[in-house]
């Protein structure tokens, strides 16, 4: 019997409406699949309590918590001290999504920049990842990122990565990692595979943002934490190694920047 290679889902959306009525069937596909653990993102502080009870009752899906840019305008400003709390929880792992989108709402971009840099201080304060949305932003992006880590180190990982050359390097000149969606698995992606290949390995984590934008064969459907192995093919491709690698290297990745998580010890 072949032994089920590995692998993480680093940002999924598990209290999404689309999983309500078959949560339990999702997690379980995702296990049968070699997901070995999924973090599943807070996007609206009010949705705490339902984000939180998903990973106290599930064994393999941690969470991360903050304000998503697309909702800060319509949601009460976070303070640094509400996200700081909220790591007391065992499986709260990363600070996010955070970060900058100029393309639904760049009406809101000062509003945006203001919670952005909330989220790092909190980051820097607890020492968890802090979790990036960058749409239509690079150049705004770049420089608060770069500004703020001159200000003092924190770690952090550019969700759903498919933005310029210019912000990758920016990004992993900071020490910072890049995360591979299914859009990198989409045959017209190329430009945006090249920038993975040219990024160290080291660096790449893989995941779903499921319920969006699943990967082939699953392309138009509801994506889900399970489909992370199809991704990860595609990327163990753009990388030349076997699928085997590339998942234990991206396991590896996970670990050195979700320390939280690569630590937790379920209680007895």
């Amino acid at each position: 019997m072949t032994e089920t290679i590995q692998i993480t889902d680093s940002h999924c959306h598990l209290d999404f409406p689309d999983f309500a009525d078959y949560l339990p069937e999702v997690v379980a596909r995702a296990v049968d699949a070699g997901v070995t653990r999924m973090v599943t993102i807070c996007t609206k502080l009010k949705s705490l309590p339902d984000v939180q009870a998903i990973a106290e009752a599930h064994a393999p899906v941690f969470f991360a918590a903050g304000t998503h840019p697309m909702s800060v305008a319509s949601e009460p400003m976070v303070t640094v001290d509400e996200l700081v709390a909220v790591t007391n929880h065992p499986k709260m792992v990363g600070i996010g999504e955070t970060g900058l989108d100029y393309h639904y709402t760049a009406e809101s971009a000062e509003v945006q920049q203001t919670s952005l840099r909330i989220h790092i201080a909190a980051a820097r304060e607890t020492g968890l990842p802090l979790i990036i949305h960058a749409r239509d932003a690079d150049d705004d992006m770049a420089r608060i990122l770069t500004e703020e880590y001159r200000n003092g180190a924190y770690s952090c990982v550019m969700h759903c990565f498919s933005s310029s050359p210019a912000l990758a390097h920016a990004a992993l000149d900071l020490g910072f990692y890049l995360s591979m969606s299914g859009i990198t698995a989409f045959p017209k992606s190329q430009e945006l595979r090249d920038i993975f290949a040219a990024a160290p390995l080291d660096r790449i984590l893989v995941e779903t943002d499921a319920p969006y934008l699943a990967p082939p064969p699953y392309r138009g459907k509801r994506n889900e934490p399970a489909y992370v192995a199809h991704t990860a093919g595609r990327a163990a491709e753009t990388f030349g190694l076997d699928y085997a690698d590339f998942a234990a290297q991206t396991q590896a990745n996970f670990d050195r920047l979700f320390t939280k998580a690569a630590q937790y010890k379920a209680a007895a």
